[in-house]
């Protein structure tokens, strides 16, 4: 009996971890610009994930609590000693060139941009506009308020606009501008200037 039921959860998590795997990948090379990194975050994500199985009771949750243990994994790599060391080499190491399904090729510049930012920004830049979360759905993966998540996105999108050249920025359309104002008299504001 208890073999038949482990046999089924590791059957329900065989499937679950097939189905998102691609996808975890994916989030996990967006916040560490790494595939074998990446790969790491994945595997390591996933262990916990089997670990803690029978405790997430809505299977309907799965990915925000997966999410919520990549971004930990990822913060808690840059907390080890070993990897904040650095050395010096004389040659240049090779960069993995690999691209998402859904990169143009303006993507992949602005990319280099969205790394260096700092790795909360990050965090937030990468599950709102490549992963497609709500606020709230970051305030939950990330373990913080709705307000914090505002407040990083907004920040890391003015370092972005800051450092970003002219020519990536998207082509702006008429209907993108302020509509002109059509008051004849000055507001009370401009009035005590």
């Amino acid at each position: 009996m208890a073999s038949a039921l482990r046999r089924g959860r590791d059957e329900e998590f065989a499937d679950y971890m097939a189905a998102r795997q691609a996808s975890l990948l994916r989030t996990a090379y967006l916040l560490c610009g790494d595939r074998h990194t990446a790969e790491d975050l994945v595997q390591t994500s996933l262990a916990k994930l089997y670990l803690a199985w029978d405790k997430v009771e809505a299977r309907s949750s799965v990915d925000g609590y997966v999410r919520r243990i990549l971004v930990n994994e990822h913060n808690s790599l840059w907390r080890r000693a070993w990897k904040r060391k650095e050395s010096a080499t004389d040659a240049v190491p090779e960069v993995d060139h690999h691209l998402d399904a859904y990169d143009d090729g303006t993507s992949a510049r602005l990319w280099s941009f969205v790394q260096t930012l700092p790795r909360k920004q990050r965090a937030v830049i990468v599950l709102r506009y490549y992963e497609g979360l709500s606020e709230a759905e970051i305030a939950e993966t990330l373990g913080v308020s709705a307000g914090t998540v505002k407040s990083q996105a907004s920040r890391a999108l003015a370092a972005l606009r800051e450092r970003t050249p002219s020519s990536l920025a998207p082509p702006v359309s008429p209907a993108d501008l302020p509509a002109p104002s059509h008051r004849s008299h000055p507001s009370p504001r401009e009035d005590q200037s």
